[in-house]
């Protein structure tokens, strides 16, 4: 049987099931072992401080900086698509079911977090259908999210949400294909409306029509939000549920590896993980964790951790060889001021050229920017801002498009990183069908935050169930890198 055929028929298998070690002999032995040593230990904290009244000093060095030994689950990355994982798997769990979850973040501070540093909008306006459903989702998850986040005794979450809709401008050359979007996407529920150059100029005076053939323009669900908040608020949710989480970065995974042969003699390695390796911050000390699964939600560094486990360090044209296609891309994100712009109309509008801006709360503020093209793309090394590339790139496409632009003032300036999928664009969610207990949840090139509750409730149904259960996202796995099967999307931003 050829790996291909293996790996078809392994398509949507069980990759691995939950074992319960909380009635073995064993583990209740070392528990009474570590009683005692803990009593012992405390008499001998007593002794010290009898003997050195107000001394901070202890002959034992504090361990509550480290990860568990143990977790069922091991979440690599703590953004937005890791915590939103975390907390569907807690909310999903059952006592037969009882996942010990563990998330572990290198950068407590989030200052490098492709989460806190993105635009923070919501559309349902894709042309794949998978997508907008997903994206529907996220809008629900939003619009009820104390239903879902809220902590009794706790303020109520709010995630200053603007519903201001996106407005994607088409010129005739694309007007097209924004025709095909709107069809599917008002197939798949989503309200969305058209627009021609006359409707578009008395919607919105401000904009200059010139080479607008069509317009599309989201009524409901879309907008955008404060990001920091909702990572908060799933963060402060998983916690209160019983995840657990570590500072520290992941340097390694121990694996257990089966040789198979296909019938032209090719040996084919399948690896199953047994530890994950946490390096703490700031230190050269590591901590073995034992687990039965880990989840890549790494984002914009999701193909080093891929690479841990040997996904992509094959030979070349082999299946071993096919790596994570995943790298960062820096986007710039600036802030304007226009006292004449365009007012609480405004909505996230998105020009033919790219270009795109949105109001930033009230007095005429403004966010906006414009990806580059493939030729262009700037170091990723650091998150250096380029303010030339406003004034060379951005600005006069906004300015002819809004007129009122040619007079706005540059306030300031961010970077931030894309999980740049290089393949075809889309998120990578599932298991790997050659590392059977690492599954993805990543790869999502700029909208993972709006479509992280719908991910991370799909990668709880497929660890619980072994498939997806409310919306199949099958097309997304890993395999397509494979089998060349790319997962098109016409509307990326």
């Amino acid at each position: 049987m050829s790996v291909g055929r293996i790996l078809r028929l392994t398509r949507g298998a069980p990759a691995w099931t939950h074992r319960s070690f909380r009635t073995s002999t064993a583990l209740l032995k070392q528990d009474d072992f570590t009683k005692i040593m803990s009593t012992e230990i405390e008499k001998i904290h007593k002794k010290v401080k009898d003997a050195l009244p107000g001394s901070d000093w202890s002959p034992f060095k504090p361990m509550d900086h480290l990860p568990p030994e143990h977790a069922d689950i091991v979440i690599v990355g703590g953004g937005v698509m890791g915590w939103s994982v975390a907390y569907w798997l807690k909310k999903m769990q059952t006592k037969k079911k009882a996942f010990n979850v563990l998330v572990v973040e290198r950068d407590p501070t989030y200052s490098h977090a492709s989460t806190v540093l993105s635009a923070g909008g919501i559309r349902q306006q894709f042309s794949r259908p998978e997508n907008i459903q997903m994206s529907l989702f996220g809008a629900q998850f939003l619009r009820n999210i104390n239903e879902h986040l809220g902590i009794i005794n706790e303020d109520p979450v709010d995630i200053q949400f603007n519903p201001s809709g996106y407005l994607f401008l088409s010129s005739e050359k694309g007007a097209e294909i924004l025709e095909e979007n709107y069809r599917v996407q008002r197939e798949q529920g989503a309200k969305v409306t058209l627009f021609s150059p006359d409707q578009l100029k008395k919607k919105f005076p401000w904009i200059n029509t010139q080479g607008v053939a069509l317009a599309s323009y989201g009524l409901e669900n879309e907008g955008w939000f404060d990001p920091w908040l909702l990572l908060s608020a799933l963060r402060r949710k998983a916690l209160s549920m019983g995840v657990l989480h570590c500072h520290g970065e992941v340097t390694g995974f121990d694996c257990a590896t089966q040789e198979m042969v296909t019938v032209n003699g090719d040996p084919v390695n399948f690896k199953r993980i047994s530890q994950v390796v946490v390096q703490m911050q700031n230190s050269l000390e590591t901590q073995p964790v034992e687990c039965m699964a880990v989840i890549n939600t790494a984002g914009a560094w999701s193909s080093k951790v891929a690479e841990l486990a040997g996904i992509g360090c094959g030979n070349p044209g082999t299946h071993e060889g096919v790596r994570l296609p995943i790298e960062p891309r820096k986007r710039y994100i600036y802030t304007f001021h226009c006292p004449n712009g365009p007012g609480l109309d405004c909505p996230l509008m998105i020009d033919s050229s790219g270009a795109y801006f949105r109001r930033e709360g009230l007095g005429g503020n403004y966010i906006g920017g414009l990806s580059p093209p493939e030729d262009e793309e700037p170091d990723n090394s650091n998150l250096d801002v380029d303010h030339e590339y406003f004034n060379q790139k951005v600005w006069p496409l906004l300015a002819h498009r809004v007129p009122a632009f040619e007079s706005l003032k540059v306030k300031s300036a961010w970077a931030g990183y894309y999980d740049y999928n290089t393949y075809d664009q889309n998120g990578v969610i599932g298991t790997h069908p050659m590392v059977q207990n690492l599954y993805f949840a990543c790869g999502f090139s700029g909208h993972g935050l709006q479509q992280a509750p719908a991910v991370g409730r799909a990668l709880a149904e497929l660890m619980n169930h072994s498939r997806f259960t409310t919306l199949d996202l099958s097309s997304f796995g890993f395999e397509r890198f494979i089998f060349q099967e790319p997962v098109l999307e016409s509307n990326i931003v």
